[in-house]
């Protein structure tokens, strides 16, 4: 028997060969390792310092629990439309659009030129104007990236096999290095954690997880790899959810080795650079101190590519969604419309967009969390139907104003500061499992009284 007939057997049984298995678990991790994962946990083992225990373990509910729970909720459903299309048609067209919003031109897609550019930095001479230099370099970036997102071709296939490749093996240098310093050291650094962290770290932590948009990513990932394992030849509805589990432990357990090893790297850090503010400055300052002026130099280069290739990626996928959602508006004019906004929203710099994607991501967040929950329990949910738009409906409500509030008058007191968790950012949570619980004991009482 052939490699291609032994493959072959175990999807004719609804499910795949171990070595598909884990080249689709492979797939999905790749999907979601962009330069924006990588910035965030140094950042995260910086500034927690002692307390990185409890902060890593919420950032990983919340940046690696939550999207694998989210690709097999979408797979479930369908879609991600129809899935948020149980609350309201309108809710899923404006849900959609917002996710795509979120994970390109207005967050995303400018992270990834202000990430490339806080490598560079270091790089420039003390004279030159921050500003400008960012101006001139987020110009050229993404007049590159639109060229590029109107004909990808071989290059950008040539940078995804170069640059990841690369930046995986600069990841597994850079965190070996800094593993070795701790381990040789004589106790793990005692320094006190600073804000946010200075406080429940763990729930903060969960919060920081917010800034991956892995959760609103894999909302659009669970259909690509439902569709890709029924292209290896599974087609029984049980056996397509049983590899996307699989596929999402895989993913999981890359990534949790990923931020936990980039954790590590700030922690080492956490002495030296208790005022930093964004990871791409620790990370330069790890491969810097580990590997000289040539590391810092290695780390720019292979960002700057990486960005690149990913910027390229979200015009393309933004651009098709909304020239395929707005009649008359062509894919040209959409990519055109997101490189320019990206540019000019790219020169706030990395920790102002870092700053303001905290206020939207916890506008979006919650009731995406509710979603995948209730897809995750979707039969039992779709027999008590009015549980979809008013749980949502409510955890929106409350996301919403205390997110307006956040970002247009901090620190007005306002009557939801009541709520249980509020203080950690969590406000939205009981009031959706009250209403949970609620609407459906409404709804069973409703037909057991129209049936008597």
């Amino acid at each position: 028997m052939g490699e291609g007939d032994r493959n072959a057997v175990p999807a004719a049984r609804g499910a795949l060969a171990p070595r598909q298995s884990l080249a689709v678990g492979v797939t999905l991790f790749s999907m979601f390792f962009g330069a924006g994962n990588l910035i965030l946990p140094p950042l995260l083992g910086v500034q927690a310092a002692s307390a990185c225990p409890p902060a890593l373990a919420g950032f990983l509910v919340a940046g690696v629990g939550l999207p694998v729970m989210g690709i097999v909720a979408v797979a479930l459903a369908g879609t991600l439309r129809d899935l948020a299309g149980r609350v309201h048609p309108t809710f899923a067209r404006v849900f959609v659009a917002l996710v795509y919003l979120a994970i390109g031109p207005c967050l995303a897609i400018p992270r990834t030129a202000s990430t490339a550019f806080e490598m560079l930095a270091p790089l420039l001479g003390g004279g030159v104007s921050l500003e400008a230099a960012r101006l001139v370099f987020s110009v050229a970036f993404f007049a590159v990236a639109y060229v590029l997102a109107m004909r990808p071709g071989r290059l950008t296939r040539l940078l995804g096999r170069v640059t990841g490749p690369a930046l995986i093996l600069l990841i597994v240098a850079v965190v070996a290095a800094s593993l070795a310093a701790l381990l040789g050291a004589p106790a793990l650094p005692d320094v006190a954690p600073v804000a946010p962290y200075d406080g429940n770290a763990a729930a903060q932590g969960f919060l920081t997880g917010y800034q991956t948009m892995d959760l609103l990513a894999s909302l659009t990932f669970g259909l690509v790899i439902a569709t890709n394992i029924r292209s290896l030849g599974v087609t029984d509805d049980r056996g397509v959810m049983r590899e996307v589990c699989r596929a999402g432990a895989v993913a999981g357990v890359l990534m949790v080795a990923v931020y936990g090893g980039l954790a590590a790297v700030g922690l080492e850090l956490s002495a030296a650079m208790p005022d930093a503010t964004n990871g791409a400055a620790v990370i330069t300052a790890s491969a810097t101190l580990h590997f000289g002026v040539a590391g810092t130099v290695v780390v720019a280069a292979i960002f700057l590519l990486a960005c690149l290739n990913v910027c390229i990626g979200l015009i393309s996928c933004c651009g098709t969604y909304f020239s395929q959602e707005l009649p008359g508006v062509s894919y040209r004019a959409c990519a055109l419309a997101f490189a320019v906004f990206s540019c000019a929203v790219s020169n706030l710099g990395l920790d102002a967009i870092i700053a303001f994607s905290s206020t939207l991501l916890g506008v979006l967040y919650p009731p995406a969390i509710v979603l995948v929950a209730l897809g995750l329990a979707r039969r039992a949910c779709d027999a008590v139907a009015p549980v979809w738009p008013w749980t949502v409906g409510v955890t929106v409500a409350v996301s919403a104003v205390t997110g307006a509030r956040d970002a247009l008058a901090p620190g007005l007191p306002l009557p939801l500061d009541s709520l249980p968790l509020a203080d950690l950012g969590l406000g939205w949570l009981v009031p959706a499992l009250v209403t949970a619980a609620a609407s459906a004991a409404v709804t069973l009482a409703a037909r057991r009284r129209a049936s008597a």
